[in-house]
């Protein structure tokens, strides 16, 4: 079991893709697991043939743990265990002659490989009964331990940023192969132009644009998202004559329970709300959607709200901080990582898009629809939810007109954007019907003063309703 992010002992094993005497080749996803932060799909390290599962669906496995064994080379028959190398389920020690071996494999997603770091550890707990049972025979087989610090076999495998030699099979990690089956884009035709010949997302983007410019006119406007429905957990069933239902609190919910708690009773919280005419910003996204320089590209009402929220911290900068308890400072950030919070079937997560200040408007779009969409196939990866300095929560998608939302840990701001609706409005001295939303933003008040936080609201509330000012401001 790698360590697929700081601070994390264990995670548990959600799916096995494989079963014992099935194929596997290096970099092949074989099981899913979830953390306290994500949902994460782990590669295999190894080609061969699947020997054991060490633990089944459901169980928690501490960080280090061998989970899975590989034959590397099932035609050599009643081969000797290399020295250096357990028969038993044991952790596979590490061995002095092959450390250099070990740290030449490069990573395939963050945080996997040999742990750089200690943690502390739980007591382990009994190893669960494995998903499926071990290939039967008498013949000794060369087991490989996946993901764990073991020794790996001789000739040692090519680094994993190394294009992939098999069949002409193109090179990409697991985030970029998800996006790439969410496109319906086929990898081996990609023109790649990453490290090592790999795919990367702006290369599937600009495969997108090209093959949309090709496609008819009615193909330019993307598909769609899903409504945020199937994001949520199912509901609770409750079976013949059962008057309550008790769920273990782990994972993600677990995760976000101690943040949100840490939170509220940590940093002072204050709300300020505001309702504004947004009846132009509506207009302004409607003619982005037919603007040719946004083609491929999603655009909504949340992407002119965070391009506003932007710029309101570029008008002040004081209130893109954070608290250090521990050294009584404020810490002032000259970068923006824009959190988004997104509902998941395993509860609440805020990935961020990093370095947004710096991003243009199509860039932006592009930054927040991969965001929502990752989050909502719960393929978030720990890195993307780390370093956020701001959030914003968009209550309005189900209906809701504001909040008073609690603050992401370490962060100064959130800004809750409330349901867009056709209300009567004072303009140009007459009563019409415009387009109308409630604005809600939450600040710790340790460091934002209630004029910051009314100064920024105001900015972001000006911009809506008149959206030019995202030039004349910028």
């Amino acid at each position: 079991m790698p360590d697929v992010g700081e601070g994390l002992t264990e995670a548990e094993i959600l799916t096995w893709h494989v079963a014992p005497g099935d194929k596997v080749s290096d970099g092949q996803m074989v099981c899913e697991v979830e953390t306290a932060k994500a949902a994460v799909e782990l590669p295999i390290p190894f080609d061969g043939v699947v020997h054991e599962l060490r633990f089944g669906e459901g169980t928690t496995v501490d960080v280090g743990e061998v989970i899975i064994t590989v034959d590397t080379d099932p035609d050599a028959g009643d081969a000797e265990v290399p020295a250096g190398r357990p028969q038993a389920p044991e952790p596979v020690a590490e061995a002095a002659p092959v450390e250099e071996e070990k740290q030449e494999r490069q990573a395939v997603l963050v945080g996997y490989g040999p742990r750089t770091g200690t943690a502390k550890r739980r007591p382990r707990k009994a190893p669960a009964a494995p998903a499926a049972p071990a290939a039967s025979g008498t013949a000794t087989t060369a087991t490989a331990a996946a993901f764990a610090p073991a020794v790996e076999p001789a000739p040692a495998p090519e680094p994993v940023a190394a294009p992939q030699p098999t069949g002409g099979k193109a090179l990409a990690k697991p985030p970029v192969r998800k996006l790439a089956k969410d496109m319906g884009i086929d990898l081996a035709e990609v023109a790649a132009t990453g490290p090592g010949g790999s795919v990367t997302r702006e290369d599937l983007h600009a495969f997108a644009a090209a093959r949309t410019e090709q496609a008819a006119p009615a193909a330019a406007e993307p598909a769609p998202q899903a409504p945020p429905a199937p994001a949520v957990a199912p509901a609770v069933t409750a079976a013949p004559g059962e008057r309550e239902t008790r769920v273990p609190v782990k994972g993600v919910r677990k995760a976000t329970a101690q943040a949100m708690v840490s939170s509220a009773f940590t940093a002072p919280h204050v709300t300020e709300f505001i309702t504004v005419d947004v009846t132009r910003t509506m207009k302004l996204v409607r003619d982005l959607k037919e603007d040719p320089d946004m083609a491929g590209v999603r655009v909504n009402p949340l992407l002119i709200v965070a391009k506003a929220f932007l710029v309101a911290i570029k008008r002040n900068p004081e209130v893109n901080a954070a608290w250090d308890e521990a050294n009584q400072e404020i810490v002032y950030k000259h970068y923006v990582n824009l959190g988004i919070a997104a509902a998941t079937p395993r509860g609440l997560i805020v990935p961020n898009i990093k370095d947004a200040h710096a991003k243009t408007l199509p860039e932006l779009a592009t930054s927040l629809g991969e965001l929502v969409a990752t989050a909502r196939e719960g393929r978030t990866s720990p890195l993307d939810m780390q370093g956020g300095t701001v959030t914003i929560t968009n209550v309005g998608v189900f209906g809701i007109d504001t909040g008073t939302p609690i603050l992401n840990p370490g962060e100064s701001a959130i800004l809750a954007f409330g349901a867009v609706k056709p209300q009567p409005w004072v303009h140009k001295g007459k009563v019409v019907p415009r387009d109308v939303t409630t604005l809600a933003l939450s600040f710790d008040h340790r460091l934002v003063d209630g004029e910051l936080g009314s100064r920024v609201l105001a900015d972001i509330a000006a911009i809506l309703e008149r959206p030019k000012r995202l030039i004349t401001w910028a």
